[in-house]
């Protein structure tokens, strides 16, 4: 993990702690949480800046492998590409109620990897992304890639 990506997983879950008023969860013992979280997760974490077209600027090892693209291939893509066609109208209103309030949770939908085919993404939470002024930079996501028991319920 580059350090540039270490900074900006730092404000991703700083971020989450000013919407949840925790960070984000992590097993207990771990030494190196960012690189867990980078590395080891069991859910996806993503963010998009917060340009007219928003772009990946950030992808954890778990959602590289659930869209099935390399970090190069996956950062700098139009976040609008992880959803069909015919689903990016409701990703579009999600993220409008996220510019609203700040962060949305409970999300299941359908997204689609780098080959066209679909999965479902579960338990999502969407939420804006500052940087140390509180500008915003953009939005994250955390999803799991399946249905899980509720162990790591954030």
């Amino acid at each position: 993990m580059t350090e540039e990506m270490r900074a900006l997983l730092i404000l991703i879950d700083n971020s989450f702690r000013v919407h949840r008023g925790a960070p984000l969860l992590t097993p207990a013992g771990i030494a190196d949480r960012l690189s867990w979280l980078h590395t080891d997760a069991p859910y996806s974490l993503l963010a998009h800046d917060g340009s007219e077209d928003p772009r990946f600027i950030y992808a954890n090892h778990c959602a590289l492998r659930c869209f099935n693209y390399t970090q190069p291939q996956m950062l700098g893509m139009p976040s609008r590409f992880s959803a069909s066609e015919e689903d990016r109208e409701e990703r579009k209103r999600l993220l409008d109620i996220v510019n609203k309030n700040g962060i949305a949770d409970n999300y299941q939908g359908p997204r689609i990897d780098s080959q066209g085919k679909r999965f479902m993404i579960y338990d999502g939470i969407v939420w804006q992304v500052y940087d140390e002024q509180r500008a915003s930079r953009g939005q994250a996501a955390l999803f799991w890639p399946q249905p899980h028991d509720g162990q790591w319920l954030i």
